[in-house]
């Protein structure tokens, strides 16, 4: 005979706490970017060359305008004509000294490495040539007839710096006030150029970054120990590239009305 009393389920278990995921450092570098400042210390090693050869890499890799002087036609430059190509690139690859590099790397770190995660490794070092290639143009056009060779990846600098703006102050990125992982950070829809210069945040940025370079300009302000003068035409044209070129490189879908931080976040805050 069956009893009537339902049976008693056993006890359910407390379900288990799972640990939240580890929050990953906004900083952490991505490998396009290691490889990048990698190449940048590896080559840096020619320092340790013999005087001479030295500075026959600085001629041959540097970027010189003269050597585009076509009154200049029976001088012959080192490198020859292929200096003529690869130069507006492999400039920005050299550095005079540890705090030139050092510095250009730290300012990477940060917009570097947010554009790279973004961007993916071809993209990224594409652009990182186009911006140099822009960067050493502008100083091509100022400085027509100067020996003296530019090197340093400030106009690449400058132009990831740029480009990063275009996307660094929406909600949920790596300037915001809520911001997500690295890769999330780094992936949110990017605003348009338009919208971009009408964030506020984004103009200040702009008006700082110019302000910064002109007063190095024309304060003739020096770096490094050797006194090396600052190619600020050079910044300025690895940053334009780098702002009006980006959508070109971006592989993000543009939402049509991406989330501008300075409204949605500040709303957010209790």
């Amino acid at each position: 005979m069956r009893s009537s009393t339902p049976l008693e389920s056993p006890p359910e278990s407390a379900p288990e706490l799972l640990p939240a995921p580890p929050r990953e450092p906004i900083l952490t570098l991505p490998g396009a970017l290691t490889a990048y400042v990698a190449l940048l210390a590896v080559i840096h090693l020619r320092v340790l060359l013999p005087p001479d050869l030295e500075n026959w890499t600085i001629d041959v890799f540097g970027f010189i305008p003269k050597r585009y002087d076509s009154t200049l036609l029976a001088i012959d430059f080192p490198g020859g004509e292929g200096a003529k190509v690869w130069s507006f690139v492999t400039y920005s690859l050299l550095h005079a000294n540890l705090s030139h590099i050092g510095f250009n790397v730290l300012w990477l770190l940060p917009f570097g490495s947010a554009l790279a995660r973004r961007f993916g490794a071809i993209r990224f070092f594409l652009f990182m040539a186009v911006t140099a290639a822009a960067g050493a143009l502008a100083h091509l056009v100022t400085h027509e007839h100067a020996v003296a060779p530019m090197i340093g990846a400030s106009a690449s600098v400058s132009g990831t710096m740029a480009a990063a703006i275009r996307f660094a102050f929406v909600r949920g990125s790596f300037l915001s006030f809520n911001r997500g992982d690295a890769d999330a950070a780094a992936r949110v829809p990017a605003l348009s150029l338009m919208r971009a210069l009408r964030n506020g945040r984004v103009l200040a940025f702009l008006g700082i970054w110019f302000a910064v370079n002109i007063i190095f300009g024309v304060g003739s302000i020096a770096i490094g120990a050797d006194g090396a003068s600052v190619a600020w035409q050079a910044h300025i044209g690895g940053f334009l590239a780098g702002l009006l070129l980006f959508s070109l490189f971006d592989p993000v879908p543009r939402t049509v009305h991406a989330a501008d931080a300075s409204s949605h976040d500040v709303s957010n805050r209790g």
